[in-house]
């Protein structure tokens, strides 16, 4: 497989002019995560027009040219399952990726099977069997084998054609705006993970009171911090259940700190006044400052009402020639049945009930809880034979 291979920031400003011309860029990375604060990039592989391109980041001086043309307009930019990609693009270029165009997501709104892998759809769409021999590659070992290279370039080569197929696909079903919605969520959903602070989705966290809370905020943004310096994943440096104990002791007393188990480890040593002073922080914090309670959880429903609309979201997918798990799942179904059934002032609208979703699910959903649609049997035969029929009066 012929292809170029980028050592150096002169080679990468030199692509980086080539690729601003094209119409269609297709491109993948390789990256290490599982023992790193962020994942590490290793390898980006790049195919546009009759091209194929290797950069290395660990030679060229900076891989920002690079981003800089991704985040620009003027081009389809084609990816497949992109959510590293786009957190790439963002940490680079501080942008998202313009015209991106995600293969998995426009799967989805064909009806083809999501999430797919890249590999089934290189065979649905190209018949062809994208190599497996180095799936457990060490992408930062250099020098790259002629094999890990073919293997990663494998990747990008049918990218334009399996976006050429698909984007007919969603034309011919009038769903362009849907597709482009989904992907500018993605991209959101992307940077916010990047942006925003997490703290509450600390496991254990959900009982605590708001001074606890922000305690354990307060925790996780010395825990951010230390990861970010040692660059280590977060839960290695401090794992969740550690700081909901330390938030329920609210102690700065550093013997106390020491004293539960688990924080004894020598990991921690140098630690602990820096432990000790972000429980400070949050007990100094005043009452109007702390966050807010979670509020009292909704009135129960009926487990029938919500298994019954759950399997309903099949029944909408397949008579509007959608992947179930696109549109939505249990957890969505239950944050409509909330709302709907006790809406309260200021209660953020579900995710069923806006856009596209709102278009095919919320209203269908709004009718059945109306007793304005019914769900039949059409054909036993189908893998979701249900489908909805206008109440008759």
């Amino acid at each position: 497989m012929k292809y170029e291979s980028i050592n150096n920031h002169a080679e990468l400003e030199v692509l980086c002019e080539e690729i601003a011309k094209c119409r269609f860029i297709g491109f993948d990375t390789e990256f290490v995560s599982e023992d790193s604060y962020r994942p590490e990039l290793c390898l980006i592989q790049v195919a546009f027009g009759d091209r194929l391109a290797i950069i290395d980041p660990y030679r060229v001086e900076t891989t920002d040219p690079f981003w800089e043309v991704l985040s620009q307009p003027g081009r389809v930019v084609i990816a497949h399952a992109a959510r590293e990609e786009i957190r790439f693009c963002y940490r680079f270029s501080g942008k998202p990726i313009a015209g991106l165009f995600d293969t998995q997501l426009a799967a989805g709104f064909v009806g083809m099977e999501y999430p797919a892998s890249l590999a089934t759809l290189v065979q649905r769409l190209v018949g062809k069997s994208l190599p497996k021999g180095e799936t457990r590659t060490n992408w930062r070992h250099r020098p790259l084998s002629r094999d890990q290279i073919t293997y990663a370039l494998h990747d990008v080569v049918d990218l334009e054609k399996m976006y050429h197929q698909l984007n007919t696909m969603v034309c011919d079903l009038n769903r362009e705006t849907w597709v482009a919605e989904e992907t500018a969520n993605l991209q959101q959903k992307v940077i916010d993970a990047e942006t925003r602070e997490n703290w509450h989705r600390v496991s254990g966290s959900s009982g605590l009171n708001p001074r606890q809370l922000e305690t354990v905020r307060q925790l996780w943004l010395w825990r951010e911090d230390r990861a970010r310096e040692t660059d280590r994943i977060p839960r290695r440096v401090m794992r969740d259940d550690l700081l909901v104990e330390l938030a329920k002791k609210a102690s700065t007393n550093i013997d106390k700190i020491r004293s539960i188990r688990g924080l004894e480890r020598r990991g921690y040593t140098g630690q602990y006044e820096a432990i000790a002073e972000a429980i400070r922080v949050a007990l100094d914090t005043p009452d109007e400052d702390l966050p807010r309670r979670p509020r009292g959880t909704r009135r129960s429903v009926s487990p029938m009402l919500s298994q019954f609309l759950s399997t309903s979201i099949a029944c909408i997918s397949r008579q509007h020639k959608l992947a179930p798990p696109i549109v939505g799942n249990a957890d969505d179904v239950r944050e409509l049945l909330g709302y709907e059934l006790e809406h309260r002032k200021n209660d953020p609208e579900p995710s069923l009930l806006k856009g596209w979703r709102g278009d095919i699910v919320g209203k269908s959903f709004r009718k059945l809880l109306a007793g304005e649609l019914a769900i039949r049997v059409a054909d036993v035969s189908e893998t979701q034979p249900l489908e909805f029929i206008e109440v008759k009066e």
